[in-house]
């Protein structure tokens, strides 16, 4: 009988029973051998191995006596011993084939058949020792693909066996004790794998198994290394103005970054506050326009490269600042005169260029208009439209270059006569100034100045 191949083999395999069925009863103890029966004998290639399979092929029983075949089989070097056990059984002696799918690979067994009659057996075949095939091999060629983005990319060659039906990606860092499992792709032909939702500039360790359609995993290709891009270099330095009106410029180094893209700017209330990104930017400045007098802002600016991957900023902050407001006058005086009220003060800050007073007039206990006085560049300042029985209230601004208007100095009041006419300003008794709690003045005033009721001694009352 022409030997089948092994493809053949295995579809003709299925047909037969393998494996401990049970369909025949097992042997007796005491067999009665009867040598006139046939002995199984193998065809001349009446042996085909894999790695886990073992087929065999014998020469057609036609001894009608003859029921099956029983299938004697042992590991060698198990046993001391020569003696094979008893194994399997086939129940029809038409059949000349058997298939053991139950061995390891790269493991030596040895085989044995003897036929099997109503009442006896036959002599026992010759011993047939068979080593099955070693573990499949591993792709043959491995390659990664460093300097990505988050990402490590692996290629291989596409294996030989036709058999191969996946490749099992696995990973391991030098962390990490073992490799692990990541990824199972279907197709001989598959070629490529790329892994994602890496740390930046991080190693991770690459190897393939293939797997075959019967289950058989291969031994670990070569191991290959892969290396993520790093984040792009942080700014060296950055500064902020806390000088212009209005305004913040922020400037910073220029980037190095090869594959540079842009800018991302971030600001925020408060150094440990949340920041917010405000600008994306092609240049190493940018002005920051603020209506708002002394408003303070930090700054963080980081670099974007080609692929996304935005550098560390968290650790570079700046604070900028608009121009604030210029410290506010201080009343020196307050006096009614002939032809009215006279008010003087005093700079206290060398940006101040002019003046501003406001007035507001009260006639009862609930009206009261206001008015303003503006370009006024001396230091003092008569208000000649007043009526008698009258109560006024001034404040000054300084105004400086930029048209910034100052602090309000301390309100003062004076209240006019009750007559038509305005009393001479030496009769009449000003009003005492309070000066602005907390604004410095480095100037001696003329105001008067309350003791804290916490610093009397009231022993000396």
């Amino acid at each position: 009988m022409k030997l089948l191949s092994l493809s053949t083999l295995c579809a003709v395999s299925l047909l037969i029973l393998s494996g401990c069925q049970g369909i025949n009863p097992l042997p007796k103890k005491k067999v009665v051998i009867d040598s006139t029966l046939p002995v199984v004998t193998l065809t001349k290639n009446g042996i085909m191995r894999d790695m886990k399979t073992v087929a065999f092929e014998w020469k057609s029983i036609k001894d009608p006596r003859v029921q099956g075949v029983y299938v004697y089989k042992r590991v060698s070097g198990e046993k001391t011993s020569n003696k094979l056990d008893y194994y399997d059984s086939i129940d029809n002696r038409f059949k000349t084939h058997y298939l053991d799918a139950n061995d390891e690979p790269n493991t030596k067994y040895s085989y044995a058949f003897r036929v099997v009659a109503k009442d006896a057996q036959g002599k026992l075949s010759e011993t047939y020792d068979v080593s099955t095939l070693p573990v499949l091999q591993s792709v043959a060629w491995i390659h990664s693909i460093a300097g990505l983005p988050r990402s490590a990319k692996i290629i291989w060659r596409p294996h030989e066996n036709k058999r191969v039906e996946s490749y099992i990606i696995e990973r391991k860092t030098f962390e990490d004790e073992k490799f692990e499992k990541i990824a199972t792709l279907k197709g001989r032909l598959n070629a490529e794998y790329i892994d994602e939702g890496l740390a930046d500039n991080a190693v991770y360790l690459y190897r393939i198994r293939v797997e075959t359609y019967d289950g058989i995993i291969s031994t670990p290709s070569e191991i290959v290394k892969s290396v993520t891009k790093a984040l792009p270099k942080s700014v060296e330095y950055i500064s902020a103005t806390k000088d212009l009106p209005k305004k913040i410029k922020i400037d910073w180094s220029a980037s190095k970054q090869k594959d540079f893209n842009q800018y991302y700017l971030y600001r925020g209330k408060d150094i440990d506050s949340s920041f917010d990104l405000i600008a994306k930017l092609y240049n190493n400045h940018y002005t920051d326009n603020i209506d708002e007098d002394g408003k303070v802002y930090f700054y963080r600016v980081s670099v974007v490269d080609n692929d996304g991957l935005e550098s560390e900023h968290d650790k570079n902050t700046i604070m900028g600042m608009t121009l604030p407001k210029p410290d506010a006058p201080v009343i020196t005086g307050i006096k009614l005169i002939n032809s009215g009220v006279e008010l003087s003060w005093k700079k206290t800050d060398p940006r101040i260029k002019s003046f501003q007073i406001l007035r507001k007039h009260r006639t009862g206990w609930l009206k009261e208009t206001t008015k303003e006085y503006k370009n006024i560049y001396k230091t003092s300042f008569v208000d000649n439209n007043i009526n008698p029985d009258s109560t006024y209230t001034y404040t000054v601004y300084g105004i400086d270059e930029n048209g910034i208007i100052s602090k309000p100095s301390t309100e003062v009041k004076i209240k006019t006569a009750e007559s038509d006419k305005i009393v001479d300003g030496e009769k009449s008794e000003p009003i005492k100034e309070v000066e602005v709690r907390g604004q410095e003045d480095n100037t001696q005033s003329t105001q008067e100045t309350l003791t804290p009721a916490k610093d009397l001694d009231l022993n000396e009352i």
